[in-house]
């Protein structure tokens, strides 16, 4: 828990000055308050982006971009990819500790008994056009779900929710399978009480009836990987907009249709589809790298080399370093890629150049996530569904904190007003004269 110390920072206003507290988190982190800024001075702050905004304080996930950490309730990353499993991961995210072996057992049957979709379902699916995207799909179905599965009479609160997150973290991967087999005119494989979540899914995603699926270890251990990784960010985009609409005490399916809805953007959780779409760009030009690495080093050219560098991280991410390996375990088991063979040539001719690695222009998750994924035979238009479901956890644990926090308040964010002054209703009959008039002032805004 965030604590706070005698420490104040002064801020004057002509002849006012103003205390503001500072809050001061567990690994050092510091903040000034403002909650009292506007009431006693009539200001408000303005940061676009909310690059250097706290919207909250929070237990759950601390990044630090400048020393490449990244930890889960204290735990680092690399630990949990080396001893953990998602399900592991996600109970650890959302509840606060690890579990004891009696509820990691408990975890995984309610995650068994909750996989399957109401049948009536189905034709939801159906009707969706054969091009739309997985993700709008996913967040129009995880509303749904709220429809098919309402409050449950007689538990408690936190009974109730237990049981929710459980159907989403189960549910929400039967369905993107399930929409992935619909897609392609196949029948819908339903989940297996003896594989472990992320064995299921690639089952249910790949087997059939004439090509029965072979369960890969290697495979198994990447997507678990892939899943704890992407669990949890800090106050990402995504998981900015659980908590914002959680603040209005939605339930919880609303709350996760807009993390889902929110991770869809390419500056996101698209990032992974963009760099594959990247590499299929420098396949269909011959597959030299070297033109699209000079684009990217001119500042006169808009053009972005996706999958290199990363708004929080300053140094390599720690989540790519723990990928790559997953890539280098995956790779030879694929059958010759030419995209793969391009994606390779890239890593290299980028970290070796003096100009991404003085720009701390590493590659970063997304660029060898979207690698791992197109190993495994995931479609490209799905990455991003399997973002989302390793993502779950992370909302679900955002969402309950908020819910959780004795200082909760609805998000309202304020803005600063730049539009036209005062203006009169003008008649339809007289808006021609007048627009003619005000041209340059009524286009101006």
């Amino acid at each position: 828990m965030a604590i706070q110390k005698g420490e104040v920072a002064i801020l004057t206003l002509g002849d006012r000055t103003i205390e503001l507290p500072i809050i001061v988190g567990t690994e050092g982190e510091r903040a000034i308050d403002i909650a009292r800024l506007r009431k006693e001075t009539g200001l408000i702050t303005l940061d676009p982006g909310f690059v250097n905004t706290g919207s909250c304080v929070s237990a759950i996930t601390f990044v630090n971009g400048e020393q490449g950490i990244l930890r889960y309730r204290g735990i680092p990353i690399e630990e949990l990819v080396e001893k953990s499993s998602f399900v592991e991961t996600a109970y650890l995210l959302i509840n606060g500790r690890l579990p004891r072996q009696k509820e990691l057992n408990r975890f995984r049957v309610l995650l068994n008994d909750s996989s399957l979709v109401h049948e009536d379902m189905h034709a939801f699916f159906q009707h969706f056009p054969r091009d739309s995207h997985p993700m709008g799909i996913l967040s129009s179905m995880v509303t749904a779900l709220r429809s098919f599965y309402p409050d449950l009479e007689g538990l408690s609160q936190s009974e109730e929710v237990n049981i929710t997150l459980t159907r989403l973290l189960s549910k929400v991967r039967t369905m993107a399978a399930m929409s992935y087999k619909i897609s392609r005119g196949h029948k819908i494989v339903y989940p297996r009480e003896d594989l472990s979540y992320c064995a299921n899914f690639l089952n249910m995603m790949f087997d059939s009836p004439v090509r029965p699926y072979h369960i890969d270890d290697d495979l198994v251990d990447a997507l678990n990987a892939f899943w704890i990784i992407h669990a949890d960010h800090e106050q990402n985009c995504s998981s900015a907009a659980v908590r914002l609409v959680g603040s209005g005490r939605v339930n919880l399916y609303a709350a996760i249709s807009a993390g889902t809805a929110a991770l869809w953007g390419p500056l996101h959780g698209g990032a992974n589809q963009a760099v594959i779409e990247m590499l299929e760009d420098i396949q269909a030009t011959g597959g030299d790298c070297e033109p699209f690495i000079k684009r990217a080093k001119d500042r006169n050219d808009p053009f972005r080399l996706m999958g290199f560098g990363h708004r929080v991280y300053k140094t390599y991410d720690p989540r790519a370093k723990i990928m790559k390996k997953i890539v280098d375990r995956v790779l030879p088991k694929v059958q010759s890629d030419p995209l793969l063979d391009v994606a390779m040539r890239l890593e290299e001719a980028a970290t070796r150049d003096p100009y991404f690695l003085d720009h701390n222009l590493y590659p970063n998750i997304d660029f060898y996530a979207g690698i791992v994924l197109r190993a495994m035979g995931i479609p490209t238009n799905m990455f991003t569904v399997m973002f989302a479901i390793g993502r779950l956890p992370g909302w679900i644990a955002q969402w309950k904190e908020g819910a959780a926090d004795p200082n909760w308040k609805l998000h309202r964010p304020r803005q600063i007003y730049v539009g036209r002054p005062l203006a009169r209703y003008v008649p339809i009959e007289d808006r021609d004269e007048a627009y003619s008039a005000e041209a340059c002032s009524y286009n101006a805004y």
